[in-house]
């Protein structure tokens, strides 16, 4: 490989450092975006947990089968 001249050696050290800082920025809105999933995904599993008392009750009050334990018991 031949030489690199200060210009190209400060072209690629320049684009070196941009790129770097570009990761680590995407790096940081992943986290955010995964963090932000994680939140959504907590608030669904507690309103399907409370959903799910309800329906849970209504099934033993009218004396039915619960669908979802059944499933459970297959799983």
């Amino acid at each position: 490989m031949e030489k690199l001249t200060a210009e190209s050696k400060a072209f690629y050290e320049n684009t070196l450092k941009e790129s770097k800082k570009q990761v680590e920025i995407i790096d940081a809105k992943i986290e955010e975006e995964l963090a932000r999933v994680k939140e959504t995904i907590n608030s669904f599993q507690e309103q399907k947990k409370a959903v799910r008392q309800i329906y849970d009750g209504a099934a033993r009050i009218l004396g039915l089968k619960n669908e979802f334990e059944e499933e459970e018991k297959a799983s």
